[in-house]
């Protein structure tokens, strides 16, 4: 895995730049279809979108994306599907007609694992199709083991960019005042001090951001003797940005400046809500900073692309068995990680006393990421079963 962690590193080093790219995937021909046929290889890859939809501007999109490049370099047949049907039948027809490598990134795994209405499972009817799933690890069971072979569930320490994120939006809030000029409408923090967290389902693949945010938020917060009010929706759902927008303003009011969206489009309800009050948000998936410039405070990465890219060309090499079936991307693989702060750093002060005071934040939040990297500081995990204990963020009041 180390080998193929080096290959994913120098792919995403030429692919990371395109993850925020919009356009839908098309075939190496220039067809106007989602598919892309070649003669260079038997192998045909799929992907199968969640309600995000492929041109999410983050998650789907990013895969897509990765499937499009795949495309052109190995002469493949491609195919990108928003499902109109179960994910069930939606992955059985594509396994039924050949595709060898389906990414799915749907949070339903139901089907695919032990079957429905009786049925058997998916993967079990089509043991010659790896499946791909995404932000879980369904594919055991309760004694830990592989339940199928061709399942590779896909984890991103997410919780250890999300910490950065945390960390950061401490560190701004608390110096908003050198930081953020005229344009930004910020509570101050001898008024209320509040942050606030939006997630597309409850599940452990969203949960794993917001616990990550709280103990990054509650390393700050307790550095500095502060306290916090965290207020957070679980079930928005990944679509409608008008959700986004009114729960946002709600924190807002309470006096949250900063609120952290992991639900796709409805993210983007958040980010207009915070240009409209003069507040913060944080995106996530791909580099969003620029959605809102200046009320993007950063974007958490999670580069979906470089994991279809370096599969998909595991497959084509015949290696594609040598993935652990829990392939876990980190912070040290560059697949995931917070955006390196240069659309928001357009819009700080630009006084010698806000320059100074940013380096410090950046500097901090370098420092963390490499105690992270080390292993100094360890960051809950509850997508990889790890138990979330509020009381160890004594700083943080969870609503």
């Amino acid at each position: 895995m180390k080998k193929l962690l080096a290959i994913v590193m120098s792919i995403s080093l030429s692919a990371v730049m395109l993850v925020g790219c919009g356009g839908q995937a098309s075939n190496a021909g220039g067809a106007t279809e989602d598919s892309a046929k070649g003669n260079a290889s038997d192998a045909k890859i799929a992907v199968v979108c969640d309600a995000a939809g492929q041109n999410d501007n983050g998650y789907n999109q990013s895969a897509a994306k990765g499937a499009e490049l795949c495309a052109e370099k190995y002469g493949i047949e491609t195919k990108v599907v928003e499902p109109t049907q179960s994910i069930g039948d939606t992955l059985s027809q594509l396994a039924e007609d050949g595709y060898n490598l389906i990414f799915s990134m749907e949070y339903d795994f139901d089907a695919l694992i032990n079957g429905e209405a009786g049925g058997k499972p998916i993967a079990e009817m089509y043991p010659d199709t790896t499946f791909v799933v995404f932000n879980a690890t369904p594919n055991v069971d309760e004694a830990g083991k592989t339940i199928h072979d061709n399942v590779i569930s896909v984890l991103y320490n997410v919780n250890e960019s999300s910490y950065l994120a945390g960390a950061l939006s401490v560190l701004a809030n608390e110096n908003q005042d050198v930081l953020f000029g005229d344009a930004y409408k910020l509570t101050k923090p001898d008024t209320a001090r509040g942050l606030g967290f939006i997630g597309g389902s409850d599940s452990d693949g969203i949960t794993v951001f917001s616990v990550g945010f709280i103990e990054g938020a509650q390393k700050m917060a307790g550095e500095l003797g502060v306290n916090y009010d965290f207020y957070a929706k679980y079930d928005a759902g990944f679509s409608d940005s008008a959700t986004g927008s009114t729960v946002a303003g709600t924190y807002y009011d309470q006096g949250a400046n900063v609120v952290y969206a992991c639900a796709g489009a409805v993210g983007d309800g958040v980010t207009s809500k915070a240009k409209e009050v003069g507040k913060l948000a944080i995106q996530v998936d791909a580099n969003k900073d620029d959605q809102q410039p200046g009320f993007v405070l950063t974007s958490v990465i999670k580069n979906t692309e470089v994991v279809v890219q370096s599969m998909t060309e595991a497959l084509t090499d015949g290696k594609l068995g040598d993935f652990d079936r829990i392939t876990t991307y980190d912070l040290g693989s560059g697949s995931t990680t917070i955006t390196d702060l240069a659309t928001i750093s357009q819009h700080i002060e630009q006084t010698d006393a806000a320059k100074t005071k940013w380096q410090e934040i950046k500097d901090k939040v370098a420092q963390l990421q490499s105690d992270i990297s080390d292993g100094k500081i360890k960051v809950t995990n509850t997508q990889n079963g790890d138990t979330f204990d509020p009381s160890t963020c004594p700083n943080i009041s969870i609503k």
